[in-house]
């Protein structure tokens, strides 16, 4: 796989909950995260001492943030509606040459700033509020 261009990993909300999405507008940078906490079975019987964890036994979760400038009315007013109804809609992340990873996420924070001579901008969280799926790319 050659080197990917950071603008082509996307960032989309379903807009109305039929799974229409639209790309969020302006972002510059985005990324998007996968945790699994362990489970820790250790005991006395662990060969040498060391820590033994159970497989596929802990809490997944993704996070996804992304930061930019306002260009797009519809999908900034549709991050604020989410956020403020504490809705948890779809979203869709595009890892180009890679896949879909798509599932139901919590806005869990949204930032807004602005220099004096310089653009709006705003930075988001997500959190992931069920099952996260993905889909490769053929």
């Amino acid at each position: 796989m050659t080197a990917q261009n950071g603008k082509d990993l996307l960032i989309k909300i379903d807009m109305t909950g039929d799974g229409l999405f639209e790309t969020a507008a302006g972002l510059r940078a985005t990324r998007i995260s996968f945790n699994a906490e362990t489970v820790d079975v250790t005991s006395l019987d662990s060969t040498g001492g060391w820590r033994e964890v159970l497989g596929g036994a802990g809490v997944k979760s993704a996070t996804i943030s992304g930061s930019g400038v306002f260009k797009d009315e519809n999908t900034d007013e549709r991050v604020r509606e989410i956020f403020f109804s504490g809705e948890t809609p779809d979203f869709q992340v595009i890892v180009p040459d890679f896949g879909t990873i798509e599932g139901a996420f919590l806005v869990s924070s949204i930032e807004y700033a602005g220099n004096y001579n310089g653009e709006a901008t705003y930075e988001m969280s997500l959190a992931s509020a069920g099952e996260v799926t993905f889909t490769a790319f053929p």
